[in-house]
C-alpha cells in the first residue's frame, strides 16, 4: 500500500474506527447521532430536559459497563463517584461562578482519582466481597453530603445556573452538553478497545499470568480499570448536575448506585452508543412512561426489566435456529 493510501482514509473507514464493530453498525450509530443532534428542533422542552438526563445516566452505565467488561467484577457504590463529579459541577458553579468548561476537567480528575485511591486497599477483593466494598461507598454519599452542608449545600442541595456559552437558551445546553460528553466517552472507549492498552486490560483479565508474563500485573491492571470507571461515573454525576440543574443527596443514594447496575445489565454491558442509550432510557424515560400507573409502577417495571433480560437472553438462540433454517432452505 502506498504511503498516499495510508495518508488518505475514506469517511466510511473512519467512521468504522471511531464506532468500533462493522461498518453497517458504524453507519447506524451516525445516523442516530445525526438524529439526536436535529432532534430538538422537533421536541418540547420537557422531552430535551428527559433526553439530557437520559444521556448522561447512559453515561453512568458506560461508567459500570466498563468496570464488567474490563475488570470482570460489579459494583453498586458508583454513585459514589458520580456524586464527587456533580459536586464539583455544583460548587464551582455555585460558590465561584464557574462554567461547567472548568468543572468538567476537574470532575474528570477528582472521580479517576477516587477510582484509583478505592481501588488500592481494595485490589485483593473480587466477586460479592468488592461489590460489598463499593456498596460502602454508596451508603456513606448521603451522610457525607449532609455532614459538609457548608460547601454542598446540604439537603437543600445547590441550584447550577451558570451557562457554558453565553447568549444560548439553557436548555439547549443542558441538552446538547450531555449528549457531546456521552458520545466523547463513547468515542474514547472505542479507541481504547483498539489499542493495546486495551487488549492489555483484558487480557489480564481472562488470563492473568498470561498478561504478568508480559509484565502487566493484574493488580495493577484492576486499578487502572477502576480510575477509568470512576472517571466516567464523575462524569455521569457531572452531567447529570448540568442537565438536571440541581445536585442533591437524593440523587446519589444507594438506589441510585443500583440503578445504574440494572442499566449496565439491561445494555448487556455494551460500550457502544446504542447499548449505553438502551439503559440510560431504561433509568429515565420508562419510569415516565409508567408515571400514570400508581401503584403499578414497580410491577410493571419489574416485568419490563425481566422481559429485556429473557429477551437478550434467548436472541443469539433465535438467531442461530433462523440462521440454520435458512442454511437448510438453500
Amino acid at each position: 500500500m502506498s504511503d498516499q493510501n495510508i495518508a488518505f482514509e475514506s469517511p466510511a473507514t473512519k467512521l468504522q474506527q471511531i464506532l468500533g464493530g462493522n461498518l453497517t453498525s458504524g453507519m447506524l450509530t451516525f445516523g442516530l447521532v445525526v438524529v439526536l443532534c436535529v432532534l430538538p428542533l422537533f421536541v418540547g422542552g420537557s422531552w430535551m430536559f428527559s433526553l439530557g438526563i437520559c444521556f448522561a445516566n447512559s453515561i453512568g452505565v458506560l461508567a459500570v459497563s466498563t468496570l464488567v467488561r474490563y475488570g470482570g467484577e460489579v459494583s453498586i457504590g458508583h454513585g459514589f463517584f458520580a456524586a464527587i463529579g456533580a459536586y464539583s459541577v455544583a460548587v464551582l458553579d455555585t460558590r465561584y461562578g464557574l462554567s461547567i468548561l472548568v468543572s468538567l476537567p476537574l470532575a474528570l480528575t477528582l472521580g479517576v482519582a477516587s477510582g484509583v485511591l478505592f481501588a488500592w486497599p481494595s485490589r485483593k477483593l473480587s466477586g460479592i466481597y468488592l461489590a460489598v466494598s463499593t456498596m460502602a461507598l454508596a451508603l456513606a454519599v448521603p451522610e457525607m453530603i449532609n455532614n459538609a452542608d457548608g460547601l454542598t449545600g446540604g439537603y437543600e442541595g445547590l441550584y447550577v445556573s451558570q451557562p457554558a456559552i453565553a447568549g444560548i437558551k439553557m436548555s439547549f445546553q443542558r441538552y446538547y452538553a450531555a449528549l457531546i460528553v456521552l458520545i466523547a466517552v463513547v468515542y474514547a472507549l472505542a479507541r481504547l478497545r483498539q489499542s493495546r492498552q486495551g487488549l492489555t486490560l483484558l487480557l489480564s483479565k481472562a488470563h492473568p499470568a498470561a498478561a504478568d508474563a508480559f509484565g502487566t500485573r493484574k493488580d495493577w491492571a484492576r486499578i487502572v480499570v477502576m480510575g477509568i470507571s470512576g472517571g466516567i461515573a464523575a462524569l455521569c454525576g457531572a452531567m447529570l448536575g448540568f442537565a438536571g440543574s440541581t445536585v442533591s443527596p437524593s440523587g446519589f443514594t444507594l438506589w441510585a448506585s443500583i440503578f445504574l447496575l440494572v442499566g449496565s445489565v439491561v445494555s448487556f454491558y455494551g460500550l457502544t452508543l446504542v447499548r449505553a442509550l438502551v439503559g440510560g432510557a431504561f433509568l429515565t424515560l420508562i419510569p415516565q412512561f409508567l408515571s400514570a400507573s400508581g401503584a403499578w409502577i414497580p410491577v410493571l417495571y419489574g416485568l419490563a426489566l425481566l422481559g429485556v433480560i429473557l429477551f437478550g437472553h434467548y436472541l443469539p438462540r433465535i438467531k442461530d435456529r433462523i440462521a440454520e433454517r435458512k442454511g437448510g432452505l438453500t
